[in-house]
């Protein structure tokens, strides 16, 4: 059994002020989130979270977890602007990109971010376009397979990111010609884990990999980012990851392979993203449709154009019938949405209890890559997202998406820009 955040009875009063569908987010979860993983990590001196921005793009988000000592990993030109504009900068930032635009590598320089570097040719274009800090950070992918206990977790050798262990060795040495005096050591080798195994594991490869760049080229390693990839139980029957765990074996592989190379000055990262915010967000809809043909339908005013996820992986994510969360799970649904694609679903054969056109439902663990990740197919619209504040009131965050906002970026000839107006003027506001 999952429990949601928020009750009926104060999704009635959201509801009663903003329309559904909507990405609702729980400030109270998140700041506490913040904090046990500042916790956890607190036995590293110069121990930085910084937020994955892509996962939850929104302002107010930041702002909550910058006030919780998080930085902000960020991966494009817009996610550097939004940072800057909520006040991070210098090395609250982390700019991880590939294939990375010089105008992105330019404002990155601007704004004194920590740049992590995702290839060795990122090198020169780096110098050429907007010049080589003094700390600097390069991508490792170690190739082949990653496994944890004989269980493969993923293959870094089909990835496209970062830089071969040779790459590495060879990409120090240019960068220390260059002026570079302080490096940092970056990998993200699986993707949404709860194993408990999976930060040390990664830390063991990192820490071993950083003594011996020390060893082969003398630079200073500053810092170790492990990035993302502890994730969360998406299925009720899953253990979350227990982060103090994590932390604890982290810190006896740092002692026992960083400290006696006298490295103990190592600074840990993490670019956290799910983890931070996933659990604390939901994606609230209302039942408009039921359909009886071969199966039983329930259609949501939601779509994938609201959470992508179950209809690209086939990813799972916990639906509750507000209000009959103690009901009998004696319904067999596909929950869909109104998209002209058969994947539009975000259950199929799921056991619900019954619902009835006008039901609530919350659609669990959207806090991050939900609203993120939507898109206009169809012409849908991109819903608002709300905060519950600590104090148990909502704050709307970002409002929904409008029919103007559709058309805004279209290149008008003057007739059919009249056309629009005269014909749909309550929309343009004429």
């Amino acid at each position: 059994m999952k429990r949601t955040f928020v009750n009926l009875d104060q999704l009635k009063e959201i509801t009663s002020k903003y329309p559904t569908p909507f990405h609702l987010y729980d400030e109270k979860g998140i700041r506490e989130n913040a904090r046990r993983l500042h916790q956890a990590f607190a036995w590293n001196k110069g121990f930085k979270e910084y937020f994955a921005v892509k996962a939850t793009p929104n302002p107010t988000i930041l702002k909550i977890l910058k006030e919780e000592g998080c930085g902000v990993d960020c991966s494009s030109y817009t996610e550097l602007m939004i940072s800057d504009a909520v006040g991070f900068s210098g090395d609250e930032i982390m700019f991880s990109s590939n294939v990375t635009p010089k105008e992105d590598f330019i404002l990155a320089r601007k704004l004194n971010a920590a740049i992590n570097l995702d290839d060795i040719t990122h090198i020169e274009f780096l110098d050429q376009v907007a010049g080589i800090p003094e700390t600097i950070s390069c991508r490792y992918n170690p190739g082949g397979e990653f496994t944890i206990n004989n269980a493969i977790m993923d293959t870094p050798g089909e990835a496209k990111y970062g830089f071969t262990r040779p790459q590495l060795t060879e990409g120090f040495k240019m960068l220390q010609e260059k002026g570079v005096k302080h490096f940092g050591l970056h990998a993200f080798l699986a993707s949404n884990t709860t194993d408990n195994h999976y930060y040390p594991a990664l830390a063991r490869i990192l820490f071993e990999t950083a003594v011996e760049l020390n060893q082969e080229t003398g630079a200073h390693i500053a810092f170790i980012n492990f990035s993302g990839g502890v994730g969360i139980p998406y299925r009720p029957e899953q253990t979350p990851a227990d982060i103090f765990a994590i932390a604890q074996e982290v810190r006896k592989i740092y002692e026992e392979i960083l400290v006696p190379a006298g490295m103990d000055d190592v600074a840990i990262y993490t670019e956290l993203g799910r983890f931070m915010a996933g659990p604390y967000g939901c994606l609230v809809t209302t039942a408009i449709h039921e359909k009886h043909i071969h199966k039983e339908y329930i259609g949501l005013d939601a779509c994938a154009a609201n959470l992508m996820r179950p209809a690209m992986y086939g990813a799972y994510h916990h639906i509750t019938v507000m209000g009959k969360e103690d009901q009998a799970l004696d319904h067999e649904y596909d929950v869909t949405g109104g998209l002209c694609e058969n994947n539009d679903k975000f259950a199929i054969d799921r056991m619900l209890p019954k619902i009835d056109i006008g039901d609530l439902l919350v659609i669990h663990d959207t806090g991050a890559h939900g609203f993120a990740m939507g898109y206009n197919y169809n012409g849908k619209l991109r819903s608002a997202e709300i905060l519950l504040k600590e104090d148990g009131s909502s704050e709307l965050i970002r409002r929904a998406e409008t029919p103007a906002d559709y058309f805004a970026t279209f290149d008008y000839d003057d007739d059919l820009q009249s056309q629009f107006i005269n014909k749909y003027p309550e929309i343009f506001k004429i």
